[in-house]
């Protein structure tokens, strides 16, 4: 004898179906894993406080019936703001609206720029044609946004002879000039000294 197994549900208005269909597609909550707004039968509260598709504030009412008049607009019940009491949620198409938030966050990544620190090396003895070459390399950094660090490395006796270390930091500070300016001034650190290049603002 076949014993088809049987489910009791004490309280019906908590069953929802785990998928919700709309707009003649499909939203499930594995189609929704990478996404942090809750929509639809992932929003968990008892009451909500709704704004429809046109943009109504229609106050306080159940999960259910904001439920209902999403599925009754052919849209999604969108928790804009969990965090509110009782959260907001928003009758709209959730395609759109995740495409636009997408649209966003690759906009504001595309204008935002993380700034580095480069190292130039230069040496007592280097050679003004190798200077050269190190400014250019400077110079390409400081159009990108990012800062320089320029350290120069004394060996042996050389490190009697800070002064020359001065003053190929300061003609190398000059040859990018156009570019950078100098944010920390040069600074002997045991037997290397360091100095710091920031971009110019007005020439990023």
């Amino acid at each position: 004898m076949l014993v088809r197994p049987q489910f009791l549900f004490t309280d019906m208005s908590r069953f929802r179906c785990s998928i919700w269909k709309g707009r003649n597609r499909t939203i499930s909550a594995r189609d929704n894993k990478k996404n942090q707004t809750p929509i639809n039968d992932e929003i968990r509260a008892d009451v909500v406080r709704l704004i429809d598709e046109e943009g109504v504030m229609r106050g306080i009412m159940s999960l259910d019936e904001a439920l209902a008049l999403a599925e009754e607009a052919d849209l999604d019940l969108v928790n804009i703001s969990p965090n509110a009491d009782p959260p907001v949620c928003k009758i709209l198409d959730y395609g759109k609206y995740r495409y636009e938030q997408q649209k966003k966050e690759k906009n504001a990544k595309k204008n935002q720029h993380v700034t580095e620190i480069k190292e130039i090396r230069l040496s007592a003895s280097i050679e003004d044609h190798d200077v050269e070459v190190k400014a250019k390399a400077a110079t390409k950094f400081l159009q990108d946004g990012d800062k320089v660090k320029v350290s120069l490395r004394f060996r042996g006796r050389e490190r009697d002879y800070t002064q020359l270390g001065f003053d190929a930091m300061k003609k190398f500070a000059d040859m990018v000039a156009d570019y950078g300016v100098v944010e920390k001034e040069p600074k002997m650190e045991g037997r290397r000294m360091n100095m710091f290049l920031a971009p110019k603002k007005d020439k990023k």
